[in-house]
């Protein structure tokens, strides 16, 4: 099988789990997977769950041109690119529209570190203030932030996650929406328990930690 055949259904996969985890609704969200020189999309317009293989719009990564597909990629290929150009260590970024997420960062609220899961694959997670979807501004906006971190959420819109493979991109996410869900209950029965820099220094630190990556990584 082709690489990049294995690629666009591996795209039909996560999408269509991005839909099931609540993640995105209708035609939010895009996601996109980089083989060599060519970045596979989301196209515009679809939902997750509506796209087959064939649907994945190919685009070389330094012209952006279209290769592959005939529909018109995502309004934030852009976005992906610049992702793709600054970080040569990931192959996959996924752009989700979590509720949850959502509706704390426009409220205000910071999402932090309160379970290990979250210092161990996602790290920070730095907020950015609303740009408008598409184009140079969000392009740069997030680029920025993604340069030294593996996700930014994007007040009023959404959150963009990185990663070596799909897989590692896409638990980045669902894990940043289950933080959101976590802090909403803790509000609701009391103060938020974040852990302290002790705490997050000794989750990272630990050799099982390491070796849950490194599978993330392969795939």
């Amino acid at each position: 099988m082709k690489m990049g055949k294995r690629l666009k259904q591996d795209l039909v996969r996560y999408g269509k789990k991005i839909i099931e985890k609540g993640l995105a609704v209708g035609p939010g969200g895009n996601i996109s997977a980089r083989e060599g020189n060519v970045i596979y999309l989301s196209p515009s317009g679809y939902s997750f769950d509506e796209l087959n293989e064939d649907d994945y719009v190919g685009v070389n990564l330094k012209t952006g041109k279209i290769t592959e597909g005939t529909l018109k990629p995502t309004c934030e290929v852009s976005m992906h690119l610049g992702c793709y150009l600054i970080r040569k260590d990931i192959s996959a970024v996924i752009h989700t529209h979590p509720p949850l997420v959502i509706g704390l960062i426009s409220a205000g609220a910071k999402i932090k570190p309160m379970f290990p899961d979250f210092v161990a694959l996602v790290g920070e997670v730095p907020v950015i203030d609303y740009v408008i979807p598409a184009g140079e501004k969000i392009r740069k906006a997030v680029t920025k932030v993604i340069k030294k971190y593996d996700a930014v959420l994007l007040k009023n819109h959404g959150l963009v996650t990185v990663g070596a493979t799909l897989k590692e991109a896409f638990y980045r996410a669902e894990i940043i929406e289950e933080a959101a869900r976590i802090l909403i209950v803790s509000r609701i029965f009391g103060k938020p328990g974040f852990l302290n820099k002790r705490e997050i220094e000794g989750i990272k630190n630990l050799e099982a930690e390491d070796y849950r990556k490194m599978l993330l990584k392969k795939g």
